[in-house]
C-alpha cells in the first residue's frame, strides 16, 4: 500500500512539473508571437529585399530582381561602404577587448571590501542612467568624448611606421577612451555579479596551498568568470553598432530613406554588416566559450530490461490513477 502511494506521489510530481512547464510557455507566448512577427519576420524579409531593386512609385512599392547586384554595389562600386566596414572591423578589434578588460579590472576593484564601495559603483554606472543614446550622439558630434591629441606621441609615431591601420585604431581608442569607460557601465555590474557568486572557500584553499594572488587570479577567477566575459563581449559587440560611433550606421540609414532604389541596397548593407557582427560573435564564442565534453551512456541488456520494466510500471500506475479518478 505504501509503495502504491509512493508511485502515485511520483506520478503527481511529474504531472505537476509538466503543468508548470505548460504555464511557463503560455506566459512566454505573447512575447514569442511578437518576436516572430516584428523581429524574425522582418529580419529574413531583408534577405529577400537584398536581391531586388525596391522603388517607391505612385502605385506603391515596385521590386525588380537584380540578383547579387546590390552586394557588388556595396563591396566594389560604392566608395564609402567598404572603407566604413573596415573602420568598423578595426573599431570592434580595439574596443571590445578594451571594454572587457577594463570592466573586468574595475569589477575586481569594486568587488573588494573598501570604503565608499557603493558610491564608486554608482559613479561608474551613473553615465548609463544619465546619458541616453541621443545625448551620447550629440557629445560625439561635438567632440565632447575626445581626449587630447595623441598623434604626436613617439609610441604612435613608431607604430605608424610599421602598421598604419593598427596605429589609427589604437589612436582612435585612446582619443575616445571616455567612450570605453561609458561602455563599461553594464559590463562592470555583470562582472561584479559573477565575482560574488564564486565560492570564497576556493580562495582560502588556494592560499593555504601557497598560491600567490596572481596564480589565484589566473587559475580560479578567470576560468570561472569566462561565461560572464562571453556575455560582456557579445553585449559590447552589439552595443557598439547601436551608436553613431559606428561608421556603417549613417550609410545604412541614408540608404533606407532613399526611396528611389535604396531599400534593397540598404538590405544588402545590413546583411553584410550582420555577417561581420556574427563573425565577431563566433570569435568571442571560440575564445571565451566553455567546452563541455558530451558523454554517451550505453545501457547494457540488464539495464535496458530494468528501464523497460520501470517504464511499464509507470504506465500501469498512470492507468490506475486515471481509473480511480474516473
Amino acid at each position: 500500500m505504501a509503495k502504491k502511494m509512493r508511485d502515485k506521489d511520483i506520478l503527481k510530481a511529474i504531472q505537476r512539473k509538466s503543468h508548470q512547464n505548460k504555464q511557463a510557455y503560455l506566459f512566454l507566448l505573447p512575447w514569442l508571437i511578437g518576436f516572430i512577427i516584428f523581429t524574425i519576420g522582418p529580419f529574413f524579409y531583408t534577405v529577400y529585399l537584398s536581391f531586388y531593386e525596391v522603388e517607391s512609385t505612385g502605385l506603391g512599392w515596385v521590386t525588380t530582381f537584380v540578383g547579387m547586384d546590390n552586394y557588388f554595389m556595396a563591396l566594389f562600386r560604392n566608395l564609402y561602404y567598404l572603407p566604413a566596414l573596415i573602420d568598423f572591423i578595426v573599431l570592434e578589434i580595439t574596443y571590445v577587448p578594451a571594454v572587457v578588460i577594463a570592466s573586468f579590472i574595475i569589477g575586481i576593484l569594486l568587488n573588494r571590501d573598501i570604503k565608499f564601495r557603493s558610491g564608486f559603483r554608482t559613479i561608474f554606472f551613473l553615465p548609463v542612467i544619465v546619458l541616453s543614446g541621443s545625448v551620447m550622439d550629440k557629445l560625439i558630434e561635438t567632440g565632447g568624448t575626445r581626449l587630447s591629441d595623441f598623434s604626436e606621441n613617439i609610441i604612435f609615431q613608431m607604430l605608424m611606421n610599421y602598421n598604419r591601420s593598427a596605429a589609427r585604431g589604437l589612436l582612435n581608442l585612446f582619443e575616445n577612451f571616455t567612450m570605453v569607460l561609458w561602455f563599461t557601465g553594464i559590463p562592470v555590474i555583470l562582472f561584479i555579479n559573477g565575482l560574488q557568486k564564486i565560492n570564497t572557500q576556493l580562495y582560502e584553499a588556494a592560499k593555504i596551498d601557497g598560491a600567490t594572488t596572481w596564480q589565484i587570479l589566473w587559475k580560479i577567477t578567470v576560468p570561472i568568470i569566462k561565461p560572464t566575459a562571453l556575455i560582456v563581449a557579445i553585449f559590447t559587440i552589439v552595443q557598439i553598432g547601436m551608436y553613431s560611433i559606428n561608421p556603417i550606421y549613417e550609410i545604412i540609414k541614408a540608404a533606407m530613406y532613399n526611396f528611389g532604389a535604396g531599400l534593397g541596397l540598404a538590405s544588402a548593407y545590413t546583411w553584410i554588416y550582420t555577417l561581420v557582427v556574427l563573425f565577431f560573435v563566433g570569435i568571442a564564442l571560440l575564445l571565451l566559450g566553455t567546452k563541455e565534453k558530451a558523454e554517451t551512456v550505453k545501457l547494457s541488456s540488464i539495464q535496458r530490461l530494468n528501464f523497460e520494466q520501470i517504464k511499464a510500471k509507470r504506465d500501469s500506475v498512470s492507468k490506475e490513477v486515471n481509473n480511480e479518478s474516473n
